[in-house]
């Protein structure tokens, strides 16, 4: 093959974004002209490109950094409006760190990826985030039952969470999991009566969790259970109040002689 055949199957693989030292073959003394003009022209121009796909690439990473840099830094002031907001309740204080705690076990359990685990335990951190408009008149003890107007006022709280976190599209299904945390299997629970199929799996996840949590600890209305009789009022209702997968794998947890605090729901914490 000559040396202008050469040179333009070397430009032919550089257009093609094929980078290679091939081009400095043909810059010494014995190639003719133009060709060794052409090809030393040629290589200049690969060593500035190059040089600027790498500062591209460098400026990206940046980039990268900043980005997570901020999505942390916005999911710790959310995470911690919620903690604020659940300490207006000395029995509901921790609450969402438990939550939080427990979905990432139940999720584990269940043998999803790391990925989904921490859109979960995101969930959980932010699913009653709804609440940061309510009157403190919502967070008094009411006894056993509420008053029908605090209900109504109640049951927005996981659309009115979801509307809050909607910008902040780096929450990915998590937002969907503050908006579906409190259906139910049955179809009988709110905001929109979803029924099995149409509840994502990591709002079911934290539907028992956030369940459990209030049922095993302190409340005005009434005495923190114990573990297993909590484990056993959802299994009888496996199913309908909440999904049976997910209440399997939180007995499979409870049930772990290393998880022997199960008030406080030990779990290791994503970065």
């Amino acid at each position: 093959m000559g040396e202008l055949e050469t040179l333009l199957e070397i430009i032919q693989d550089v257009s093609a974004g094929k980078y290679s030292n091939d081009i400095m073959s043909l810059t010494g003394p014995d190639t003719p002209e133009p060709v060794r003009t052409i090809a030393e022209a040629m290589g200049l121009m690969m060593v500035k490109v190059e040089a600027r796909e790498y500062h591209l690439e460098m400026l990206i990473s940046e980039l990268k950094s900043l980005n997570e840099k901020i999505r942390k830094n916005t999911i710790n002031t959310v995470s911690t409006m919620a903690n604020a907001l659940a300490a207006r309740d000395p029995y509901t204080k921790g609450h969402t760190e438990r939550v939080a705690d427990l979905a990432e076990q139940i999720a584990r359990e269940l043998g999803l990826g790391d990925s989904d685990i921490e859109y979960i335990r995101l969930g959980g951190l932010l699913h009653d985030i709804g609440k940061i408009g309510f009157p403190d008149d919502l967070f008094l003890p009411h006894q056993a039952k509420n008053p029908p107007e605090i209900v109504k006022r109640i049951i927005k709280h996981p659309t009115v969470g979801a509307e809050i976190l909607q910008e902040l599209d780096f929450l990915g299904p998590a937002l969907e999991y503050v908006r579906s945390h409190h259906e139910r299997p049955d179809g009988k629970g709110y905001p929109h009566r979803l029924k099995d199929a149409d509840i994502p799996l990591g709002a079911k996840i934290i539907a028992v969790a956030d369940s459990f949590d209030a049922m095993t600890t302190e409340r005005p209305y009434q005495k923190a259970m114990t573990p297993d009789v909590a484990l056993e009022i959802f299994q009888r209702h496996a199913g309908t109040k909440w999904d049976a997968g997910c209440v399997e794998a939180l007995g499979r947890y409870l049930a772990n002689p290393d998880n022997t605090d199960c008030s406080a729901h030990p779990a290791e914490t994503l970065n």
